[in-house]
């Protein structure tokens, strides 16, 4: 333990880190002998627990109720809803939608108030005598809810008292949904089909369950562990049991607007069967007592990532998974969010998780966090099926050349994109090239590869990442849905247990430093090179093919340096391309070009026509109630990203989406219950 303090006081990247070191080494205690004590507490088996029924039934009317009863002592309390939500990097607490708030006691109202600088805090004194409040909320729900389905994260209808661990309070919680709704969760039942619970509160008689609801009782867990537990329902529900012969159990629940879009492919489903055996080689541990992957697949409702320790909220349109072209553009949807429960959930940067929900995260870390989980989510997605090692490479090639084109990577640093998470999620694509986003998550993926490759190729390929991950990701074995917190000096101290190397400069170098180019090495190293063709790679051609919103639009960037709607909308400029020194802009719209009519087709046209002549292509563009020609000089071709092999180079990216399992044999697609 000495000696390894003394590393991290000589290594100069480590200095911002030293006044952290106490923190990490009461980490390390933990994980080298991994007690559980105060990692994350259940509830006390004295304590009385916080009663809370989620009422679902008017989700296609956009609402969601809570009755809420809470245990109190006569005096002032002070309730609190969450505002930092694990997994979003930002405080995106519903409290704006959170309406119809009452409490009462003993049959009797109670004033409250808002606090005036923590506005998710609401104030009331609990008179002598009263040993429970009664609260009733009502939240506005304008997305992930039809008629048909409802998705909860349970901090649309969380309240619970301020200024406590949220993994100290005890909660019970309940279900209620329409007659014939199934429910999907992570959750313990205890008890089923019981009458929704009474409304109090507030006169709703008009918003009250329809005859035949009815509620599900789930044993009492933490609100820490129940904000981690999301729910699904709907009218059309599926759920299929995922490679029985692993323990502990896997499913995935499955909601659908239309009851043929809930009836999954056998294809998909041994796939995503092979993704739970594949995380099981590759990561050495489970950190969960069961696993539910929650999928809903609505045109209105899909849209969806969010990762939870004991499962996943996912979300798609209803044709997403219906075949293998229209699959590719959410392939890696379900290996990413099934690998954070591992890397962002078990293994959780220690100051992106706070005590409670209403601390600010920290989120210089997230290149590990998201940007690991992108790497390893996509490689799982190739291992187990989900895409074609060729697919695999084609997504690749994408992802790496946005990278190595984005000016904004002159003057903003992968760490600061981390840093500057919770307010960079929610910009528009204008100039977002030379702003940047959230690219911890690509430049992390581009990051893991080339580390990936690097020590394969420092141990003569007898160890790889994989290792690392055994280490990193499988302190402790097996265990139940815990939260083991790190900070930068256990993964570089992790890596060196692996292969030696200046790891410690390696990740500086990548993620602190400036670098107008992308890290490319690992593609490099992996036996391929990354270089641009006048086609589209046969994965981009599906992805346009598909309607994903990952292929939509029509791809001009690497050659005119623009992104560009079907109608002509410009919604992106590169920063000193092309497009940019003829003085084109994000929002103008192109009318025609070269005296035709927009079309994507037309634009490739003349784009194709342009090369190696002088004549520059004519655009008509407008801006807002103007218009005006400009003449755009390029004369290059078309440009799209692919990788092509490098002969005589060992082949590591062909080895590294080989899968590591073999299924059982004679083992078949899963079977609805």
């Amino acid at each position: 333990m000495h000696s390894f303090l003394g590393f991290l006081r000589k290594t100069s990247f480590m200095k911002p880190f030293q006044s952290r070191i106490a923190a990490v080494c009461t980490v390390a205690a933990a994980f080298f002998g991994l007690s559980a004590v105060g990692l994350v507490a259940q509830p006390a088996s004295n304590a009385t627990p916080i009663q809370i029924v989620a009422d679902l039934t008017e989700a296609g009317r956009k609402l969601y109720h809570a009755e809420i009863d809470l245990p109190v002592k006569a005096g002032p309390l002070t309730l609190i809803t969450p505002q930092w939500i694990p997994g979003n990097h930002r405080p995106t607490g519903p409290v704006s939608d959170i309406t119809g708030v009452v409490f009462t006691a003993n049959g009797q109202t109670l004033e409250w108030r808002r606090d005036d600088v923590n506005l998710y805090e609401f104030h009331l004194t609990v008179p002598k005598g009263v040993t429970s409040v009664h609260a009733h909320l009502d939240c506005i729900v304008t997305a992930r809810a039809t008629t048909k389905l409802a998705v909860l994260e349970w901090e649309k209808l969380l309240l619970y008292p301020a200024g406590v661990p949220v993994k100290e309070i005890a909660v019970q919680p309940s279900v209620t949904v329409p007659a014939g709704w199934g429910i999907g969760t992570a959750l313990t039942p205890v008890a089923t089909g019981l009458a929704p619970a009474p409304v109090t509160g507030v006169d709703e008689s008009g918003h009250a369950p329809a005859a035949g609801s009815t509620t599900t009782k789930y044993a009492a867990t933490t609100v820490e562990q129940l904000q981690d537990s999301p729910v699904i329902a709907g009218q059309y529900f599926h759920e299929f049991a995922l490679a029985p012969e692993v323990t502990p159990k896997h499913y995935l629940d499955v909601v659908a607007d239309e009851e043929r879009d809930s009836e999954l492919r056998p294809e998909f489903l041994a796939e995503v069967a092979n993704l739970v055996r594949e995380t099981g080689a590759m990561y050495a541990s489970r950190h969960y007592n069961v696993y539910h992957f929650l999928l809903t697949l609505s045109d209105v409702a899909g849209g969806e990532g969010l990762e939870h320790g004991q499962s996943s909220n996912n979300g798609a349109d209803e044709n997403q998974f219906r075949d293998a072209q229209h699959q590719l553009g959410e392939a890696d949807l379900l290996a990413h969010e099934f690998t954070h429960s591992w890397n962002g959930k078990y293994r959780r940067p220690g100051r992106l998780y706070q005590p409670d929900f209403e601390t600010p995260e920290q989120g210089d870390l997230l290149w590990v966090y998201e940007g690991m989980t992108q790497y390893l989510g996509n490689v799982l997605a190739a291992r187990s099926g989900l895409k074609s090692p060729e697919q695999y490479r084609d997504l690749l090639a994408i992802s790496a050349a946005n990278l190595d084109n984005k000016p904004g990577r002159e003057w903003r640093s992968t760490e600061d994109s981390a840093i500057s998470s919770s307010i960079l999620r929610t910009n528009g694509m204008a100039w977002s090239n030379w702003r940047r986003g959230q690219d911890y998550y690509q430049e992390g993926e581009l990051l893991w590869l080339d580390a990936d490759t690097l020590i394969r190729k420092l141990t003569n390929d007898q160890k790889s990442l994989n290792d690392f991950e055994h280490i990193f990701l499988g302190k402790g074995g097996n265990t139940g849905p815990l939260i083991v917190p790190y900070e930068l000096p256990e993964i570089v101290a992790d890596l060196n247990q692996v292969v030696a190397y200046d790891w410690a400069k390696f990740i500086h170098d990548r993620v602190a430093g400036i670098n107008a180019r992308a890290d490319l090495a690992g593609i490099v190293q992996g036996g391929y090179k990354l270089t641009y063709a006048d086609k589209p790679s046969r994965g981009e051609t599906t992805l346009g093919a598909s309607g994903s919103r990952r292929g939509s639009g029509t791809d001009v960037w690497y050659s005119i340096g623009i992104r560009v709607g079907a109608d002509g909308t410009i919604s992106d400029v590169l920063w000193d391309g092309p497009a940019d020194k003829a003085k084109l802009a994000p929002g103008q719209k192109i009318f025609a070009v070269n005296g035709v009519v927009f079309s994507g087709d037309g634009l490739r046209t003349a784009i194709r026509e342009a090369k190696g002549k002088p004549e520059p292509i004519h655009l008509i563009v407008q801006t807002n109630s103007f218009v005006s020609l400009i003449d755009l000089d390029y004369h290059d071709g078309e440009k799209y990203p692919v990788l092509v092999r490098v002969d005589g180079t060992p082949d590591y990216l062909d080895e590294i989406t080989k899968p590591l399992t073999v299924a059982p044999q004679g083992a078949n697609a899963p079977a609805s219950k």
